[in-house]
């Protein structure tokens, strides 16, 4: 009878450890957040930019170096932002169908 008992209190023991780690990982929780840094290729839409973000990679194999661009439209609450503008923008809720980003700051 006692090697009945035993198994219940080793699975109350580990409930309780996972209600204290289930806490401290909701109080310590930080938002990490993607960031990339592009060129503005077109400010035509209201309150959005498209961004354009080259991206340098290397081949597995050949190890040869290749970019790949890629566009992003990210959202310009004040209209602030040109074509030729660099800018930082960083990924958040979604404003849009196409945006999920907007602009954090330009240089």
């Amino acid at each position: 009878m006692s090697a009945k008992k035993e198994p219940k209190k080793n699975t109350e023991k580990k409930t309780q450890i996972k209600k204290v780690v289930e806490k401290k990982v909701v109080e310590n929780k930080a938002v990490i957040r993607k960031r990339f840094q592009g060129i503005v290729v077109s400010d035509d839409m209201d309150k959005t930019v498209v961004v354009s973000v080259e991206i340098v990679k290397v081949h597995p194999k050949y190890l040869k170096r290749y970019s790949q661009n890629k566009k992003y439209k990210v959202h310009d609450e004040k209209n602030i932002f040109k074509v030729g503008d660099k800018v930082t923008f960083e990924e958040c809720r979604p404003y849009s169908k196409d945006k999920r980003w907007r602009v954090v700051y330009a240089k």
